[in-house]
């Protein structure tokens, strides 16, 4: 068994596989011995708990989810990484690598195929800061079968996905993951749990998927469609940035906003998502 939270280790396997990092992946592999065995902790309920990983790395996260579930499946775009994790997880015999980028992959057919046996599957990641908001985006938009999705992102970006809809910190991605889950910051990570170290902090987040959504909108679409034009331009008023994006008569805006029991005057960001909601619905009418 491999102690892969030991550096000289890491290199030595890295080595004898040639393997360099690469920046266009941004790849930066934990290594922090403490790191991994809380995120599995909060990732696995019990040994039939299935998991889907999103990136292994060398396997240092991999390996305390296989000590702790059923079954890991890791999807892993890198294909210079399969011979390093034959060797670094060859103790284990629940562990698939599929050589894939997960912006691609169909992961109902995978869930489908791959943890039928399993009592549930979630889903767990230290995701590359690059692309975080379309896995997180696509996690949650694909209303996957999961019990939870436990992911390293950004301190920045965790902090903004995790905010309240309608305080300074949130964003078009608040109101979507508040849509779609409960979503929870568990704790800070320092950027020296990395190898290589990044230039930023990380923290892990938890997103609990809803089975319906907190609130109800008539056109989900159309929903989206408001959410996006309004924090493009949010210090603006909604009836601005309402109009001039979405190419609604002003007048209208402004008797939703009236309707809804909103000032005229309001910045659509300082809405809370039910209220947002609402007036999605009025906007929406005709």
């Amino acid at each position: 068994m491999y102690n892969l939270s030991d550096i000289n280790t890491v290199k030595a396997v890295l080595s004898r596989h040639g393997f360099t990092f690469s920046k266009q992946l941004g790849q930066n592999f934990l290594i922090d011995p403490d790191v991994c065995p809380t995120m599995a902790e909060y990732a696995v309920a019990d040994s039939e708990t299935g998991v889907i990983e999103i990136g292994a790395g060398v396997g240092v996260l991999t390996a305390e989810l296989l000590k702790r579930a059923k079954k890991v499946v890791s999807i892993e775009l890198d294909r210079r990484l399969l011979p390093v994790l034959d060797e670094t997880l060859a103790d284990f015999d629940n562990f698939e690598v599929v050589n894939d980028d997960i912006l691609k992959v169909d992961l109902h057919a995978l869930i489908k195929e791959k943890f039928a046996d399993c009592e549930e599957v979630v889903i767990c990641a230290n995701l590359p800061y690059y692309i975080t908001s379309p896995v997180i985006m696509k996690l949650l938009e694909d209303k996957l079968p999961v019990a939870r999705i436990i992911v390293m992102v950004q301190r920045e970006a965790a902090d903004r996905l995790t905010a309240d809809v309608g305080s300074r910190e949130s964003g078009a991605i608040t109101v979507a993951v508040n849509f779609y889950s409960r979503a929870e910051k568990l704790f800070d990570v320092s950027r020296e749990c990395f190898m290589p170290s990044p230039k930023v902090d990380s923290a892990v987040i938890s997103l609990t998927p809803y089975s319906q959504p907190p609130v109800e909108v008539d056109d989900e679409k159309f929903f989206f469609s408001l959410v996006k034009a309004v924090f493009m331009q949010r210090r603006k008023t909604a009836v601005n940035s309402i109009s001039s994006i979405m190419k609604i008569d002003k007048e209208k805006v402004i008797s939703a906003l009236e309707h809804c029991g909103f000032s005229p005057t309001v910045r659509a960001e300082a809405l809370t998502l039910d209220e947002l909601c609402r007036l999605s619905n009025e906007l929406g009418k005709n």
